[in-house]
């Protein structure tokens, strides 16, 4: 290990800043996090660097360096752009004992000033020792999206009642037991949703009950993933597929989704076809029941949003009825991420001003849809599951007043890069599922924004030119 990691109180203790522009402004802007009290000498201060410093108790002195500026601080740091000068304050800093930083030339300090994940109180510091501070920040970034934001408020929570449970259990093995159960567990989870209250409420029903086996009920997780694109995932939702216990997943979610569910949890399927539904809803909504029973965390995973076209919620009522905690992740629905990346954008100025999403067929199986509702110009409307019933989609249409050649598409295995993209009009998509032989799940949009999609389309996969 070369370099010592180490973290430092500098609230109100001085620290020295030497230059003005852009560099020295990102080091001030994490001195000020950190409450130091900061002086700042340089011959010119960048208007940005200058816009920070109004209104706080920063000191500027606008002038060349001087010896006489190294006195006893905390901290220096060395952020102008003449080399010699910055080895001379190096220098200086390192006869007084006083930590150095040398921005851009980490052998020329001792002291590197890392990329940080600030979820206060916890702090997260990456570092390469200066060899690399983009590599750095790429690995930050790569950290971020596995720590929540609220991270910081179980902190906050853990710490309040540190000491009311060290001394509720005595044993450091029972305690160390407890605090993991309570930090992955329902406890922990209310936090990351923001119920505070809720959270602290069943900390303290924990310690009051003096019972610290693990008998905390099962959860399940409610989480939408998306149209296809494993990119498209919320933090929540990967966080949550990396936890779960047991996954009951749908026909919708790809298996570029799945690899990224932990890898020994237990998977069910529950996907569904037109009439070849390997488990009926009510089926699915007592297999959460029973599985969040038995005290795992369930995961229940839906292609695109659960609550778009996902019956997500007739499983929370079930939930809600048989007094399950649940939480619900939402997720980018398919109407949303296949026009996305198929450049027809859903309202636009000059052709639509509304959008209505609309199953493509009821609950009895039919296409009696509200025609006239929906036969309209300057909207768009985004048919999900509707390929079987297409061509009396198309003709309702028509027949309520929409002119047959009023632009139309199917996207297919959209967001993936076996996406497809057929465009036409309303007498012309029937034939296009024959001619290219589209099957589901395919999208289909109908509006003059679809003529949008030869200018703007931007996503193309090998098939989608082929078409």
């Amino acid at each position: 290990m070369s370099l010592l990691p180490l973290f430092i109180d500098i609230k109100n203790k001085p620290c020295l800043v030497v230059g003005g522009g852009t560099i020295a402004l990102r080091k001030v802007k994490m001195l000020s996090k950190a409450e130091a009290s900061i002086t700042i000498v340089a011959p010119t201060i960048c208007q940005a660097l200058q816009e920070h410093c109004n209104d706080t108790s920063i000191s500027i002195h606008a002038r060349e360096f001087n010896n006489s500026d190294i006195n006893e601080q905390c901290l220096i740091i060395a952020a102008t752009d003449d080399q010699a000068l910055n080895k001379h304050i190096s220098d200086l800093a390192k006869q007084k004992n006083i930590l150095i930083n040398v921005a851009d030339d980490f052998k020329q300090g001792d002291v590197v000033l890392p990329s940080v994940i600030n979820r206060d109180p916890i702090q997260i510091a990456v570092t390469t020792g200066g060899a690399s501070p983009v590599l750095a920040r790429l690995l930050r970034r790569n950290l971020e999206r596995c720590t929540p934001s609220a991270y910081g408020s179980l902190a906050v929570l853990v710490e309040k009642y540190r000491q009311t449970t060290s001394e509720a259990i005595v044993d450091t093995d029972a305690r160390r037991r407890f605090w993991e159960e309570v930090l992955q567990g329902p406890i922990a989870e209310m936090v990351l949703a923001g119920k505070l209250s809720a959270a602290e409420e069943s900390l303290q029903k924990k310690l009051s009950s003096k019972d610290f086996t693990n008998n905390d009920k099962g959860e399940v997780y409610l989480v939408g993933a998306g149209p296809g694109d494993p990119d498209l995932l919320t933090f929540r939702a990967l966080r949550l597929m990396q936890q779960a216990d047991a996954v009951v997943y749908d026909r919708l979610v790809s298996d570029q989704i799945m690899d990224l569910v932990r890898k020994d949890a237990e998977k069910i399927y529950a996907g569904k076809q037109r009439s070849n539904h390997s488990l009926q809803q009510e089926s699915i909504n007592q297999l959460l029941v029973r599985l969040a029973k038995q005290g795992k965390r369930v995961l229940r995973l839906k292609g695109g949003d659960p609550f778009i076209f996902g019956r997500g919620g007739e499983e929370i009522e079930t939930l809600m009825e048989e007094g399950v905690h649940f939480q619900v992740v939402p997720g980018i629905t398919a109407a949303a991420g296949c026009a996305s990346y198929s450049g027809i954008p859903l309202a636009h100025r000059d052709h639509a001003q509304a959008c209505i999403f609309v199953t493509g067929h009821l609950r009895d199986g039919t296409v009696n849809l509200n025609w006239d509702m929906l036969a309209h110009t300057n909207q768009t409307l985004v048919f999900y599951m509707g390929l079987h019933g297409l061509s009396i989609i198309c003709e309702q249409l028509i027949n309520h007043g929409l002119n047959e050649q009023t632009p139309a598409a199917l996207i297919s295995k959209g967001t993936t890069p076996d996406q497809r993209v057929l465009i036409g009009d309303l007498s012309s998509l029937p034939n296009l599922v024959d001619t290219h032989h589209v099957q589901s799940p395919t999208l289909i949009i109908v509006g003059s924004v679809v003529s949008l999609h030869t200018k703007l389309h931007w996503y193309l996969t090998e098939k989608e030119i082929k078409a």
